[in-house]
């Protein structure tokens, strides 16, 4: 069954623009490498000078498509938005395990 690698990202009101253009182009980057399958980009709704939040929420074909991912290319592909953004995001990540895929 597949997996799900989840990154949370807290980014700042005054970036969020140049982000939000910027993001589809790296997910794209990410899902070019061995055992993505497909991503959902989602945006939390900002309230008064908080952070936006995003959410990319990866598919990948197995727990070692993922191991791969982690010790080859992670690396540089989080530097990547160092290098775009310095700190002016923060992210966090989760993996889960598909349990059942339900609907369409």
């Amino acid at each position: 069954m597949a997996l799900i690698y989840e990154v949370n990202l807290a980014v700042d009101p005054e970036i969020e623009q140049a982000f939000s253009r910027w993001l589809p182009g790296h997910v794209t980057r990410v899902l070019a490498l061995p055992g993505f399958i497909d991503a959902v980009i989602e945006a939390e709704q900002r309230q008064d000078d908080q952070p936006s939040a995003f959410c990319v929420r990866y598919r990948l074909e197995s727990a070692e498509a993922l191991e791969q991912y982690l010790k080859t290319h992670a690396a540089t592909m989080r530097q990547e938005g160092i290098d775009q953004f310095g700190d002016r995001f923060r992210a966090s990540r989760r993996v889960l395990d598909v349990v059942e895929r339900v609907g369409k």
